[in-house]
């Protein structure tokens, strides 16, 4: 597929599945708008996204201060000639046991994985409704499993597939297309960061390309909801079938592992 004369702003592109995604946007014609907060790792991408995309440009933000997002959607509209594909990826993890939780972390896991790209989202939407655009939130498959010492982290992305459902149908009568993309274990530093729980997963880690490729195929394709790997979306309506039962598989499922890895 081709995004050729295309705008697309991807969040948190500094690196793991953000960098990733940018380049592989900027391969395929797209001018690229990067953002994210450290700006020497910015550099380094955009000087990748570059060689694909010469016009491309990055803009250095937190988007965990909600009082400018406002401000940078002007600004990138303005300077990257407005938004064709919006691309929520930035995101902040947090492994730890609901008991160890706290009102303020809980707060600020909900401020940069959901309140930042709602407020971005809805900057931006005039111009996606008038260009026909696409929006792709980048969820995570712990918004539909509920994995333990994920309460956090998983409500924040819980919320932004809901969201992403409601929107697509409050904008079924515009060219406006939603896309909601859920990893499960992706090799990027988020499963490696302090102040987080060791994760209990037991999977080999995908690399951040085969998120690029489910976003490009999603995109193609008119798919609103995409599992990676894509046999998620079987344990997920499993789940469903049997909400209780799931829950105490889980349950059974972590006490085994914390005990084999003698945490």
């Amino acid at each position: 597929m081709t995004f050729a004369g295309q705008r697309v702003l991807v969040t948190g592109a500094s690196s793991g599945i953000g960098a990733a995604l940018a380049e592989g946007f900027a391969a395929r014609g797209a001018v690229v708008g990067l953002c994210a907060r450290r700006e020497d790792r910015l550099a380094e991408v955009l000087e990748r996204v570059r060689k694909h995309s010469p016009e491309s440009r990055s803009w250095t933000i937190d988007l965990a201060d909600l009082s400018g997002i406002e401000a940078f959607a002007r600004r990138v509209e303005d300077e990257l000639g407005g938004v064709d594909v919006l691309v929520n990826n930035a995101g902040i993890p947090k492994r730890r046991h609901v008991s160890e939780l706290t009102p303020e972390t809980v707060d600020a896991v909900m401020a940069i994985n959901y309140l930042s790209p709602i407020r971005l989202t809805l900057a931006l939407l005039p111009g996606l409704i008038e260009r026909s655009g696409r929006v792709v939130n980048i969820s995570s498959v712990a918004a539909r499993l509920s994995p333990p010492s994920e309460a956090a982290y998983a409500a924040s992305k819980a919320a932004l597939t809901v969201w992403s459902e409601c929107m697509q149908v409050d904008l079924h009568d515009t060219g406006v297309r939603v896309h909601v993309v859920n990893p499960g274990v992706i090799d990027t530093e988020l499963f490696h960061l302090p102040d987080n729980e060791t994760s209990l997963a037991d999977l080999d880690a995908l690399p951040p390309s085969e998120v690029t490729s489910a976003v490009i195929d999603a995109i193609g394709s008119g798919a609103f909801e995409t599992y990676v790997p894509p046999w998620f979306a079987d344990i997920v309506a499993g789940k469903f079938q049997d909400p209780r039962a799931f829950l105490e598989g889980s349950a059974a499922w972590t006490a085994e592992r914390v005990a084999a890895l003698g945490q």
